[in-house]
């Protein structure tokens, strides 16, 4: 009943890994560096690349695996197909190529008795959940608009390739759509500046709702007008192979300073409108961005260990229903 965390040293593995261990679960740390992972004094398993993982995954039938390395759209087929039949696997891909790469596992996944998850963290689940909530017993809405507004504490050190990855991603994405800048009141006060980016999120608002119009905002999404207009030729810059490989490398090496979370509260945001005018706007509240990531990961692993999981692959709440974010510690307000 091994949960394994790839990726274990990094921040984010760092922190599923110690809210596993609190809740009294069996993990394994996989990495490549054996003097860092044996300085833990936890169990470590050595492995160096997404083939070496996977192979070592078939050897030793791990229960679930958390993938946090990174890079989802080249490795999380890989190593998610490396748990069938039976094992569980969970993700925290955010960016619609990789969610949609995870979801195409569906009936792979089903044939073989397993749980894929992808989406595990803030943005997907908390938006999705509020969708779920307000659709509930209801018909089929005609609109969803979604926000997702993280506020996140930076820990300092250097950025490393799995977040690089996902903001350079991140960023060619907006560019894909018009940005679209509108401002969000919260429900505590404040005011955010978001824009629309084609998300991950938007593939788990289509599918919690049935609706044929989805839109997607981000409070990390770039607004100011000068940067929006160089996005397009990033986009095209960096769907060259080698020019994305190298900014990644690039912004991967650089330092941040320590910084506090520059809101009290994390927000996901939905209103849902149906063919007859309708309306309904909720909201799920959670602390720092990427604690609460941790206890999703943590909680959606251990209700893997368990096998309450739907069999297929499944973004969080259609695996284990919208109640998973409050046990994760989001709150929500409809």
């Amino acid at each position: 009943m091994e949960i394994w965390v790839l990726g274990a040293t990094g921040r984010t593995g760092r922190g599923i890994t110690a809210e596993l261990v609190a809740r009294g679960l069996s993990v394994v740390l996989v990495g490549r560096n054996r003097e860092q992972l044996a300085s833990t004094g936890a169990k470590y398993v050595v492995a160096d690349g997404v083939e070496a993982i996977a192979t070592e995954i078939r050897r030793q039938r791990p229960a679930v695996v958390v993938n946090t390395i990174g890079e989802y759209a080249a490795t999380a087929a890989t190593l998610a197909r490396a748990c069938l039949p039976g094992g569980h696997y969970i993700d925290l891909a955010a960016d619609l190529v990789s969610v949609r790469r995870l979801l195409d596992l569906h009936e792979e996944a089903l044939a073989g008795g397993s749980t894929f998850v992808t989406g595990a963290g803030f943005g997907v689940l908390a938006t999705e959940a509020v969708v779920a909530k307000l659709c509930e017993g209801r018909d089929t809405p005609s609109r969803v608009q979604v926000d997702a507004l993280a506020s996140v504490a930076s820990e300092g050190g250097t950025v490393g390739i799995a977040l690089a990855a996902s903001i350079v991603d991140g960023l060619t994405a907006v560019s894909a759509r018009g940005a679209n800048p509108r401002t969000l009141v919260l429900p505590d006060g404040e005011s955010v500046t978001v824009a629309s980016i084609p998300s991950g999120e938007l593939l788990a608002a289509q599918r919690a709702s049935g609706a044929p119009d989805v839109t997607v905002f981000s409070g990390l999404a770039p607004t100011a007008p000068a940067v929006r207009t160089l996005l397009p030729l990033l986009a095209r810059l960096v769907s060259i192979p080698a020019v994305r490989r190298f900014a990644v490398r690039r912004l991967a090496a650089v330092r941040t300073k320590p910084a506090p979370r520059p809101r009290p509260h994390t927000w996901g945001h939905a209103v849902v409108t149906w063919p007859d005018g309708t309306t309904r706007e909720g909201w799920l509240r959670a602390d720092e961005a990427m604690d609460f990531t941790t206890a999703v990961v943590a909680e959606v692993a251990s209700r893997l260990s368990r096998g309450e999981g739907k069999p297929g692959a499944h973004t969080p709440a259609s695996a284990l229903g919208a109640e998973v974010a409050e046990a994760a510690g989001g709150t929500f307000l409809l």
